[in-house]
């Protein structure tokens, strides 16, 4: 299945540490030559362990949970160091963070240290945007983040409730209007440094800025359904426990674009 960010695909063949895992409803290959002599008796029991431990709701909860805890440490300690020493690791932290997403996006690698060390690093510079946007409208960042809570219960609420089913069109519309919303927001970037001012005005602050970013928040509410449908799909079918690490991260992703565009969203309100 397609991806519920927009960097990455949503397929589960390849989690793991960049290695692929045999399909989950795989045949037996025939064997060719002389049948060998079958004895019932030898066959492993129904019953008996397997190694296997397959994925659960309690994994991709616990380990969504560890991978956030993470990210607001990282964030909080770097609201408190003194000064503005957070600026001189936000690039930095952005940059790795970005690098690492991609790896981890396009290998699939379900691993804890690859997600931990991404909201880890994001965190950091998390930490430093927020301090900054806190430091020019005080009070925004607590009620960013009860914005981004607020849309991701609500999301959480609208599918398990149903009154949203994700389906292949639906899934089709949520990508196609993520890769749309970036390649405007590149192509206003490119404006603004060839053409000075701000651009196509999509970050100005003004009513067509507002709109922009209430897109951008709805698009990013749907792509919180592709990541709880994706968790749902990959239990179903059977994936390792590990898998709820390569969960964690892409609601991760999805989230920390949720609070930022927010942020974007209350500071254009209050100037």
């Amino acid at each position: 299945m397609p991806s519920s960010n927009p960097a990455f695909s949503r397929g589960f063949g390849g989690a793991g540490n960049g290695q692929q895992y045999a399909g989950w409803g795989a045949q037996p290959q025939p064997q060719y030559g002389a049948p060998a002599q079958h004895d019932p008796y030898a066959a492993p029991s129904p019953y008996a362990a397997t190694t296997t431990r397959y994925l659960t709701m309690d994994d991709v909860v616990a380990k969504t949970g560890i991978t956030f805890l993470v990210t607001v440490a990282a964030a909080a300690a770097v609201w408190a160091l003194p000064g503005q020493a957070a600026w001189g690791l936000a690039l930095p932290a952005v940059l790795v963070a970005f690098v690492l997403g991609l790896v981890i996006a396009f290998k699939q690698i379900a691993n804890p240290a690859a997600t931990l060390a991404y909201g880890a690093l994001y965190g950091v510079a998390l930490g430093a945007i927020s301090e900054a946007f806190n430091t020019v409208y005080p009070g925004i960042v607590m009620q960013a983040l009860i914005g981004t809570f607020g849309v991701f219960a609500g999301m959480l609420v609208v599918y398990k409730t149903g009154a949203i089913r994700v389906t292949p069109k639906l899934t089709r519309w949520v990508l196609a209007a993520g890769i749309g919303a970036f390649v405007l927001m590149v192509v206003n970037i490119l404006a603004s440094w060839i053409g000075g001012g701000d651009g196509l005005g999509l970050r100005s602050g003004g009513p067509l800025a507002i709109g922009f970013s209430l897109l951008v928040i709805g698009i990013a509410a749907f792509f919180l359904l592709l990541d709880f449908d994706m968790a749902d799909e990959a239990i179903r079918r059977g994936a390792p426990a590990k898998f709820a690490w390569y969960i964690a991260f892409g609601l991760l992703v999805t989230v920390i674009w949720l609070y930022i565009e927010i942020l974007r969203l209350l500071s254009y309100f209050r100037e």
